[in-house]
C-alpha cells in the first residue's frame, strides 16, 4: 500500500491509471545523494510533539523528523560504503532578511531569530552531518538547484540520478526533486528520508512526484540499489576531501 492510498479517490486513481502517468523512471548508473536541509531548525533540538517543538523551532516537523533523520542515517551509510557522492543543503539567512525575499510574506513568525546566521537551527543534525569529502552549499529558496551550483557539480560528476532526502516533503524536497527531473536526471524520492509538518501535504506531494516527475522508493530498496552499485561509481571526479597539494596554505 502507498502512503497516499488513503487520500487518493478512486476517480483520480483511475485518471492517473487511464491517463498513462506512474510509469517507473527506475535508477541509472551514477547516482548522487542529496540531503536537503537537514538542520535542527526543521526537526527542533530534541525529538518532541510537533506542536511543542513549533514553539520555539517555527519551522519544526516535531518527531516525524527524528524518525526520518533515522532512516536516513542508514541510507546515508550504504552511499558512503560505495563512495557515492553526498551532496547537503543548508539555509543561513541575514539578520535583515534581506535574502529571504518572498519568503518573508508568508509566515507572521518571519522575524523571528531561530534561523539567523550563526544559530544552532541552521546547524546539520549531527546524526548525519557532513564529511570533509562531502558537499555543502547555502540556498535561498525551495530548491536545491535555484541560484546555486548543484548542477555544475552534477554535471561535473556524470551523474545521472539524484535521490533527494530530507524536509520539507512539500516545500524543498518537492521542488528539487521536480528540478532535477526538469534537468533530465533520474529523480528518486526514498519515501520514509522525507518528512513533513503536515501529513497531508507529505502524502500528497509524493503522489505527485510519483505520478509526474520521478519514482518514490522504499529506502530499503535505495540501499539495496547503493550497495549494488561499484565502488565510486561517479568515477575520479567524486570528491575526497584531502588536500590535493603538499604545499602550506598561506596564513590569513
Amino acid at each position: 500500500m502507498a502512503v497516499w492510498d488513503d487520500v487518493l479517490p478512486e476517480e483520480d486513481r483511475l485518471v492517473f491509471e487511464a491517463a498513462g502517468w506512474g510509469k517507473e523512471v527506475g535508477f541509472g548508473a551514477r547516482p548522487v545523494l542529496l540531503v536537503v536541509d537537514v538542520i535542527y531548525n526543521f526537526v527542533g533540538d530534541r525529538p518532541e510533539p510537533i506542536l511543542e517543538s513549533i514553539k520555539k523551532w517555527r519551522y519544526s516537523c516535531g518527531e516525524r523528523g527524528w524518525e526520518g533523520v533515522g532512516q536516513l542515517q542508514r541510507l546515508i551509510a550504504a552511499a558512503r560504503e560505495r563512495e557515492v557522492p553526498i551532496v547537503y543543503t543548508g539555509m543561513d539567512r541575514r539578520p535583515d532578511g534581506f535574502d529571504q525575499g518572498a519568503w518573508n510574506w508568508k509566515s507572521h513568525r518571519a522575524a523571528e531569530a531561530s534561523d539567523i546566521r550563526g544559530s544552532l537551527g541552521n546547524e546539520i543534525v549531527a546524526e548525519v552531518a557532513p564529511r570533509p569529502q562531502d558537499i555543502f552549499f547555502v540556498k535561498d529558496k525551495p530548491s536545491a538547484f535555484h541560484g546555486t551550483h548543484l548542477l555544475d557539480y552534477l554535471i561535473y560528476l556524470g551523474a545521472d540520478t539524484v535521490i533527494t532526502t530530507g524536509t520539507t516533503t512539500s516545500g524543498c524536497v518537492r521542488a528539487s526533486a521536480v528540478d532535477a527531473a526538469q534537468y533530465n536526471f533520474r529523480s528518486i524520492v526514498p519515501e520514509e528520508c522525507v518528512w513533513d509538518r503536515s501529513t497531508i501535504s507529505h502524502k500528497v506531494n509524493l503522489l505527485d512526484i510519483q505520478m509526474k516527475y520521478g519514482d518514490v522508493k522504499a529506502t530499503d530498496e535505495v540501499i539495496a540499489y547503493f550497495r549494488s552499485l561499484p565502488q565510486r561509481p561517479c568515477g575520479d571526479r567524486t570528491p575526497t576531501g584531502k588536500p590535493n597539494t603538499d604545499q602550506e596554505v598561506p596564513a590569513a
